[in-house]
């Protein structure tokens, strides 16, 4: 009699999440599909499917990461009537970018974005200091609309406003004054 073969193991782990290949694929700079296949193959471990990635030679952000952005140029803005003036510092990490025409015009333009709105004091969200986070989400909450709704409701309202509220105050999160399709 013949007996049959035995079956070869199938992995256990279910298909990465989205947010998972989402988060290799912003870390590695490799395809979706790259990513979706690493995670399958490192039963969801990001730093082994970094690895995976790696020996096929598909990951390029890491090999960036650790580069510093040295050179760079300054450039500013002064508006017509002299009542307001930026002066602003823009990186790159090559002295051949920092010499280019493109960029040092592209470092003029975000001084003029920052001139153009009084109200930037950060360059991101996360730079919003915890201080300020914490004072304006008591403010909010004091608010007198949000009587009488529950606490689920009132967290999720006021997280609304105060990220509406920061990003206001941040220049990566503006309308780019030459195209207001994007952000900065």
């Amino acid at each position: 009699e013949k007996k049959p073969e035995p079956k070869a193991e199938a992995k256990s782990s279910a298909a990465p999440s989205a947010k998972d290949v989402k988060t290799l694929r912003e870390r590695s700079k490799a395809g979706i599909l790259d990513c979706k296949k690493a995670l399958a193959e490192t039963d969801g471990d990001m730093e082994k499917a970094m690895e995976w990635l790696k020996k096929k030679g598909m990951a390029k952000a890491d090999k960036k990461a650790g580069n510093v952005a040295v050179e760079g140029c300054v450039a500013s803005y002064v508006h017509f009537n002299n009542k307001i003036a930026v002066l602003v510092e823009v990186n790159s990490e090559t002295d051949f970018v920092a010499n280019n025409a493109i960029f040092k015009e592209f470092a003029a333009d975000v001084a003029m974005q920052v001139a153009a709105n009084d109200d930037v004091a950060y360059m991101t969200v996360d730079d919003v200091p915890a201080e300020e986070q914490e004072k304006e989400k008591a403010l909010e909450m004091k608010k007198e609309d949000l009587a009488g709704k529950p606490d689920q409701i009132k967290e999720k309202i006021v997280a609304g406003r105060l990220s509406k509220k920061f990003e206001e105050k941040t220049l990566m999160s503006q309308k780019w004054l030459k195209d207001d399709n994007i952000t900065v």
